[in-house]
Parts: structure tokens; sequence; C-alpha cells
């Protein structure tokens, strides 16, 4: 959506979900995104939080406003209605817990009940400093991700792997989306614009040349 430019403001304002299950490090994913910290204690957010950053491309501001969902079953009929309005998705798994990959289609099941088809949607493995004690190989991830149409990365919020590259990733694609909605409604309207002065040329020829014959 964009913005109103005489504010001073960012050009446009993208709202992103960051979807998945609990503990998959979503929070730790934004808070390293937005304010480049990481907590190791982090708790389990309850209902949604959001966080804002402003992300430059081709020129234009854009504000990414990203709200942290919760995972846990009991809060998604909170959170379903934060779904609302959103352009963007990170569905985010953790590479050391094969359940937590294993949601993803329900996820994105969710995702296609709550939003819009065109929602740019990525599919995240986080913690890929878990090499070690991987559960899920990487190429699974980019299977599903090319099953389902979707972007893939994998993504560390402990040592920013990927992290910044990942939502930045997201920005651009909803920016140039937008961008590519905005030429193809320009070009409908010149279009019609065309065609009307067309039809009112041809009318005022029509009338001309009966108005001459009837002399």
């Amino acid at each position: 959506m964009a913005a109103d430019d005489d504010q001073g403001g960012e050009d446009y304002l993208f709202k992103i979900v960051l979807i998945g299950d609990s503990a998959v490090g979503k929070s730790n994913l934004l808070s390293r995104f937005a304010r480049n910290e990481f907590d190791n204690n982090s708790k389990a957010t309850i209902g949604v939080e959001f966080q804002t950053q402003v992300v430059e491309i081709d020129g234009k501001e854009i504000k990414a406003q990203i709200w942290d969902t919760a995972g846990q079953e009991r809060f998604r009929a909170v959170t379903s209605a934060y779904y609302r309005g959103a352009v963007g998705a990170l569905i985010v798994y953790d590479i050391s817990r094969r359940s937590s990959f294993n949601s993803v289609k329900r996820w994105l099941d969710e995702l296609g009940v709550h939003c819009d088809t065109a929602t740019m949607r990525m599919l995240v493995g986080n913690k890929c400093d878990l090499e070690n004690i991987r559960d899920v190989h990487v190429g699974e991830g980019k299977y599903l991700a090319e099953e389902e149409g979707l972007f893939f990365m994998e993504t560390s919020a402990l040592d920013s792997t990927n992290v910044r590259t990942a939502f930045e990733l997201v920005v651009r694609e909803i920016y140039n989306n937008v961008s590519r909605k905005a030429l193809n409604s320009d070009s409908h309207k010149a279009e019609l614009s065309v065609n009307r002065v067309s039809l009112a040329d041809a009318g005022a020829s029509s009338k001309k040349g009966f108005s001459c014959c009837s002399q």
C-alpha cells in the first residue's frame, strides 16, 4: 500500500507476517533484522507483536511492518485476524526440528484461508548454525519451496546469516508486484483514454459527414 507523500514519510507501507511453530526463532529473526539484537532467553510470543524497519529500494523508502505471530495452538484463534492486510509472509521452521518442518503445509493452508493468493511467501529454514544437529536437509526445504511456489532461504538469527537478505528479498518482491500492478493499471487507464478519444473522434467525423451529405 502506498503512503501519503505529502506527509514526508515513507513511500510505501507493507505488512508482513512471520508464521510457524513455537520456538522456531521467529521473534529472534525479527529482532535481528529490526534492531540487530539476539536474545538467548527469548520467551514465547503471546498474541502478536510487531516491529517496523525502513528499506530503500530504487530510491523509494519502504516501511516494512513485520508482525510476529504466536506459534502456540491456543493463540491461533487470536492471531488469525492479524493476517488481514498482509502482503508478505515468512513461513519459518527450525532445521533441527523435523516436526516444525512437517507443520509448514498446515501453516500454508492457514495463510491461504486468511490472505490473498498474491501474498509474497518465503519458506525460511532457521537456525542453520545448528548444522551438527540438523534434522531437515537443505534439499528438502528447496523441494518443498519449489512444490509450493515459494522463495526459500536458510537463516540464522544467532549469527545473522541471511536474515537481512531474506527480509529485504521479501520486501523487494512485494514492491515489484505493487509496481507491476500500478504499471498495468496505468496502461489500462491510458488504453481506455485512447479508446474514448477514438470513439469521440469517430463520432464527430460521422456527424460532420452526415451534415455534408444532407446538404
